[in-house]
């Protein structure tokens, strides 16, 4: 019971801000176009270099869970691309959903939740893959202009670069510097929420029923893939279930920032970000029942 509240904690304030956009969408009409925009050159790299930067990595020590990662990314969008031809669904509305998880706000504090703060690097690579995934293969899905060879021009990109080459050479920042990164960073995640609300007020029957589609093909199809990857790349115990986790995460509050940019059918895509991730209330404390017995807090 009290770890189902603890998730319920960190679900409640997502809930929160999107009905807060839902209510100011319906009072008021708003287009969210220019502040989405602003999020994902400005406010998401700011996350991600604050995150990444704050410490070093060994990398060849996480190379088996960050293919474990790439992995369950391309097998998830498999999943989403046959199933979106099975139900008459647009791929690129139904496809990315299943790719990109909830790995920031949601996966990351989970895994320290279950597994205690030693898990916490493990948990920033599986993050700092998925991203890395997002911000080339899923905009190139979007939009087959670009040339993904050219990601690394992505604001996003360089500042998960610029974070890594920080944190390995553990420079530390000048505190009003790193205070102001923060800052940008703190808004990216509540301006997300808040725009996912705006837009639900467009929202018609039709997209709840892709939202609940969505909402359970997410964490099935993921859990699956993490079940059986794992063995095959040699991670067990915490390793092992803690992909699990993140294979049982809801979507990616950005992948509606992505559609609303690249107009692929961003009310869809709105509910089964919001359905997801209200199903994760129940979802996440059942993969949890799967994992807990086998875990204990890493010190």
């Amino acid at each position: 019971m009290d770890l189902a509240l603890r998730i319920v904690s960190i679900l409640f304030p997502m809930f929160a801000l999107t009905t807060l956009g839902f209510l100011y969408g319906r009072r008021h009409a708003s287009d969210m176009s220019v502040a989405n925009r602003l999020n994902m050159d400005v406010f998401v790299p700011a996350l991600i270099f604050s995150g990444i930067s704050s410490r070093s990595y060994d990398l060849a020590g996480y190379g088996a869970m960050a293919l474990g990662m790439v992995l369950l990314v391309l097998g998830s969008g498999a999943v989403g691309w046959l199933l979106a031809r099975v139900t008459g669904q647009q791929p690129l509305t139904l496809a990315p959903t299943l790719m990109f998880n909830n790995s920031v706000n949601l996966g990351i504090p989970l895994a320290v939740l279950t597994f205690g703060e030693g898990i916490l690097p493990y948990a920033v690579i599986l993050f700092v893959v998925s991203v890395g995934l997002h911000f080339s293969l899923g905009v190139w899905l979007l939009d087959h202009r670009t040339k993904v060879w050219n990601v690394w021009r992505h604001p996003a990109v360089m500042a998960a670069i610029a974070g890594f080459v920080v944190g390995e050479a553990e420079f530390k920042l000048w505190d009003p510097l790193a205070t102001g990164i923060r800052m940008l960073a703190d808004i990216s995640i509540p301006l997300a929420l808040f725009a996912l609300g705006v837009r639900m007020t467009d929202a018609g029957i039709g997209h709840w029923r892709d939202g609940l589609l969505g909402a359970i093909a997410r964490p099935l199809s993921g859990m699956a893939l993490a079940w059986a990857i794992a063995p095959l790349l040699g991670l067990h115990g915490e390793q092992a279930d803690l992909l699990l986790i993140y294979g049982a995460l809801p979507p990616a509050v950005i992948n509606y920032v992505f559609a609303e940019r690249y107009h692929q059918e961003p009310d869809k895509v709105a509910a089964i970000v919001l359905v997801g991730n209200l199903a994760a209330i129940v979802t996440l404390p059942l993969v949890l029942l799967l994992v807990l017995p086998a875990a204990s807090p890493v010190s």
